[in-house]
């Protein structure tokens, strides 16, 4: 009989693993389940509507690097499916991948839509059959395959299925995998902004920083990157970042903490201490207003003038001591109270998910219930922003592709 792979979730890692068993095994069935109304939500939105599809970073030992949460286990995926397989994979498919300076790869048309037309377009050459509205409450293990239970009492038998529908907020959404025995890490959000709520520096809305050091104090959490302002806090790659790596510790402080922001990274409180004389000597006779010798936006150079009580009129020469120490301290160690977080736009990541050590990395099968597999985000694996999140949904569903394809 016609063997059945079933994969719940219409998403990058499900689409990518489904198409590829189609196309391995063309006695396959393959359906693709998706409860919502729409596939590839995420994918969509992603880069700005771009799809940061991967990342130009082609040695695994450094690749891992940018995954707070699964580095161990990647560490065994990317040998087999990588960045540079990705690249070649959409290639194959007349899909061009460009690099930006960042290291970001996108689509040459600057479309998410091109990911999504060529997933779709591989479905349909390998007749993937893809039923909407499809919500998946139980998994039933049978002596041989499994029964899934849908929502309105719907039934689907598959002799393999791959968990690809990405993660979720609240622990309790992952009950129906608890039932088959598996431990769930709990979810905890990643990648999202900070909230100041009425501090003066949110007046600088849409001001960007091309590199500030961002520290959050009483921990070793830090990160370098461009920071950009926004009406209700701070966001940018270097704010996700951190977010990303202090998920859970953030999480526990109820996103309440003090963040010290250093806007000039170059220089540290001490070494710009000892720079200032030569500094002031420089600029002694222009106006602390209009002369800014650190390359830092205008408005943010005026807004950090009149939190240290510089009058914008005085001469470098002119400055006093007490406001001096006080402009060297914010602009090396500027302290901010943050009262919450903002979702980074519709790219919902959590960190949390199944555990890794029940799942086989070279097969991405459960290593508790034989002929289930994962794909994605619905593992404990999370990346920090810049297509990281995608190289694994790629390189998951790949391998649980082939997989599966090989028991046949």
């Amino acid at each position: 009989m016609q063997k059945h792979l079933v994969v719940i979730g219409g998403g990058a890692a499900g689409f990518f693993c489904a198409v590829n068993a189609a196309r391995l095994q063309p006695s396959l069935k393959v359906t693709i389940l998706e409860k919502s109304s729409k596939v590839f939500s995420k994918v969509k939105v992603s880069g700005g509507g771009r799809c940061n599809a991967t990342h130009s970073c082609f040695i695994v030992n450094e690749l891992v690097q940018f995954y707070p949460r699964g580095k161990n286990f990647l560490k065994k995926t990317f040998h087999q499916f990588s960045p540079s397989d990705t690249v070649e994979w959409f290639k194959e498919r007349r899909v061009s991948l460009k690099t930006e300076a960042d290291g970001r790869m996108f689509p040459v048309t600057d479309n998410s839509q091109t990911i999504i037309d060529c997933l779709l377009q591989e479905a349909d050459r390998y007749g993937v059959e893809l039923l909407m509205h499809a919500d998946v409450k139980e998994i039933q293990q049978q002596v041989t395959g499994f029964s899934l239970i849908l929502a309105g009492d719907r039934r689907l038998q598959a002799d393999y299925v791959c968990i690809a529908c990405g993660g979720f907020a609240k622990s309790s959404q992952f009950d129906w995998l608890r039932q088959l025995s598996h431990t769930i890490e709990e979810p905890v959000p990643s990648l999202f902004t900070f909230n100041m709520p009425g501090n003066a520096i949110t007046a600088l809305m849409g001001v960007s920083v091309p590199k500030a050091q961002v520290k959050i104090t009483g921990s070793k959490l830090v990160q370098t990157g461009p920071l950009l302002i926004t009406h209700w806090g701070m966001s940018g790659p270097v704010v996700l970042r951190l977010s990303a790596w202090g998920a859970r510790y953030l999480a526990e402080l109820n996103y309440r903490f003090q963040l010290l922001v250093n806007w000039i990274p170059e220089y540290t409180e001490q070494t710009l201490r000892e720079a200032w004389a030569d500094i002031r000597m420089d600029y002694a006779q222009q106006k602390m207003g209009s002369k800014n010798p650190f390359q830092l936006p205008s408005r943010l150079w005026a807004y950090l003038l009149q939190q240290c009580e510089v009058d914008e009129s005085v001469r470098w020469s002119e400055l006093p001591s007490k406001q001096q120490n006080k402009l060297i301290q914010h602009l090396c160690q500027q302290a901010f109270d943050v009262n919450g977080k903002t979702t980074f736009k519709e790219e919902f990541v959590t960190c949390g998910g199944v555990k890794t050590s029940e799942i086989e990395p070279g097969t991405m099968e459960s290593r508790i219930v034989p002929g289930l597999y994962f794909a994605g985000e619905i593992m404990d694996i999370d990346g920090v922003t810049g297509g990281f999140n995608f190289q694994h949904a790629w390189t998951s569903g790949w391998i649980a592709a082939k997989a599966i394809t090989e028991c046949i």
